[in-house]
């Protein structure tokens, strides 16, 4: 299965003690079946990378394909940014600009001077959930309009639709018990990949928190979605919770899990308008044990 690949466990976005977003990475998937890769994900029950060789003449360094429990990914913000930074702590890169294949198409990323990792992400799309499905939403996270902040709920996507629901303060969100089996049924409904309540904790220092419920990943919470991060920098922007400026934005999530985790996001701006953006956080080596065989 996996025994004798080249596997690695590492936390992604870590922002404290056991923090961060597990991730196993396979760095030598040539060759892995759609089953094996499944299985990986499986065994460890979480969202698991693999590096494997782009096309014979392709104009990429390296492709990555991501697997949860349940299905394939077509992009994974956090086992991007931990298998790049795994390649280069282990001494196997030789540039620090690299172009990466993805299911969801062309990602970049970048080594900082301290080794840190960015990748890239297009710029957000935001559109407003119906109101019809407004209060199906707020059942399912078991909370009334008058937890909600002054802003609307909306689908944001940079590469998965998340959708976005603005909460009155950090306690909202940190006591939130979601009825988890409902999840999936109004994800699908709305055309989301998760719900991601957020809410506001230093708006001058652009700090929010936020929660991830994963549509149908084989899990019931996430300790840091990436992407998801990536979608709400452009969600505070459109509400303007945030200015169209290079200056970084921090989420923060997995407290509710005792994973503390960080997520860092800034913006590319060209002429005033934010054409995409760069996100990233600390990685570190974790160790993995299989719950499966």
């Amino acid at each position: 299965m996996f025994e004798n690949r080249d596997l690695h466990f590492v936390s992604v976005f870590y922002g404290g003690p056991n923090g961060g977003n597990p991730a196993p990475i396979v760095l030598d998937a040539d060759g892995m079946s759609d089953a094996d890769m499944q299985q990986v994900a499986r065994a460890f029950g979480h969202e698991s990378g693999f590096v494997i060789s782009p096309p014979a003449g392709a104009d990429y360094d390296l492709a990555l394909r991501f697997w949860v429990p349940n299905h394939e990914m077509s992009m994974c913000g956090h086992a991007t940014v931990g298998a790049i930074w795994l390649l280069q702590h282990l001494g196997r890169l030789e540039k620090d600009h690299l172009d990466i294949l993805t299911k969801s198409g062309r990602v970049q990323a970048r080594i900082l001077d301290a080794g840190s990792v960015e990748i890239s992400q297009p710029a957000g799309t935001i559109e407003p959930v119906p109101s019809d499905d407004i209060a199906e939403i707020l059942s399912v996270l078991g909370i009334a309009e008058r937890h909600l902040a002054p802003f609307p709920i909306q689908n944001a996507c940079t590469s998965r639709v998340k959708t976005l629901v603005p909460l009155a303060s950090p306690d909202i969100l940190d006591n939130l018990q979601p009825d988890y089996t409902r999840v999936e049924a109004i994800c699908t409904r709305i055309g989301s990949t998760g719900l991601y309540p957020y809410a506001a904790v230093d708006r001058a220092e652009q700090v929010f928190d936020a929660r991830q419920f994963p549509q149908s990943s084989g899990y019931p919470e996430d300790a840091a979605t990436g992407i998801a991060a990536a979608a709400l920098s452009f969600g505070l922007l459109a509400n303007g919770l945030v200015e169209a400026y290079p200056r970084t934005i921090t989420i923060r999530q997995g407290r509710a899990m005792f994973r503390p985790s960080e997520i860092s996001v800034r913006f590319n701006v060209d002429n005033g308008r934010a054409t995409g953006c760069w996100l990233g956080g600390r990685v570190r080596m974790d160790g993995g044990e299989a719950t499966a065989a």
